[in-house]
């Protein structure tokens, strides 16, 4: 459903998560340059942890780490 006066642009907020949008969106980063997703609904990193900024990467994902030889 598109963004309107009556129905304003969602974003969820997960614990330990991105930023979900619906998109599409621009999203304007600290160095001033644009990036655009024309997505339905995006994932904005909050961790700072993402190697694609402004999206998020699934990196603030805890890693299981391989048990030892056993």
């Amino acid at each position: 459903m598109p963004n309107t006066p009556e129905r304003p642009r969602r974003v969820r907020v997960l614990r330990e998560g991105p930023l979900l949008v619906e998109g599409p969106v621009e999203v304007v980063g600290e160095d001033g340059v644009p990036r655009v997703s024309r997505r339905f609904v995006v994932a904005v990193c909050t961790c700072r942890r993402t190697r694609t900024p402004p999206w998020c990467d699934t990196s603030h994902r805890r890693r299981a780490k391989p048990d030892g030889p056993s």
